[in-house]
């Protein structure tokens, strides 16, 4: 078996699906010859009153199916955010904590923190507090978040504009999209395909 193949994910740290795909996300490079790419995208939700009845109920929905899923996989909370959220500064949390090696550790705790109400991810201090319990230096991360990280995220948005990302979660395997958590199966089978599989046994 030669190098891995690229495995893209892009997600946003305020999508439920996205926490719910983030558990086996981890663990597919484990199983599979492939280099997982986390990859930050923004979403962009309107508010009430800027929508249509029918998103409303879709964006209803969407949480309570959400807490389905996750209740199959022993419950853990999975509250609707009480406002609309600018995410970009976890997102540049997120592309610091990598710089760090503390992504996982920074994923984990935001996204589980995030839907417990708990962390503000549009406030930049917030994020520099997770930052530094986690060992890392919130002032560093704040010199990130004003230059750097702001536009390492615009190239992140880029690159996803360029692999046609309409939100998240969605893997890229060679071109190929799969939107949302439970494609998750379809994406194993195509690895699958491809010879991917470190231990057919």
């Amino acid at each position: 078996m030669g190098e891995p193949a690229e495995l893209k994910l892009y997600f946003d740290y305020k999508s439920p699906f996205a926490y719910l795909a983030m558990e086996p996300a981890f663990a597919l490079p484990g199983r599979y010859a492939v280099r997982l790419r986390w990859i930050p995208f923004l979403l962009r939700i309107k508010g009430r009153g800027q929508r249509s009845q029918y998103s409303d109920w879709k964006a209803e929905y969407s949480y309570f199916d959400a807490r389905r899923w996750a209740n199959r996989r022993g419950g853990f909370p999975i509250k609707g955010p009480l406002k609309i959220y600018d995410s970009a500064p976890a997102l540049i949390g997120g592309l610091f904590a990598e710089r760090r090696g503390l992504f996982r550790a920074y994923t984990e705790a935001c996204f589980a923190r995030f839907f417990r109400r708990e962390l503000e991810i549009d406030r930049p201090e917030a994020v520099a507090g997770l930052l530094e319990e986690l060992g890392a230096s919130g002032p560093d991360y704040l010199a990130f978040a004003a230059g750097e990280g702001a536009a390492t995220l615009e190239a992140c948005i880029e690159e996803a504009h360029a692999d046609r990302i309409f939100g998240v979660p969605i893997f890229v395997l060679e071109g190929e999209r799969f939107w949302g958590y439970d494609r998750i199966p379809l994406l194993e089978e195509r690895l699958r395909e491809r010879g991917l599989l470190r231990d057919p046994a």
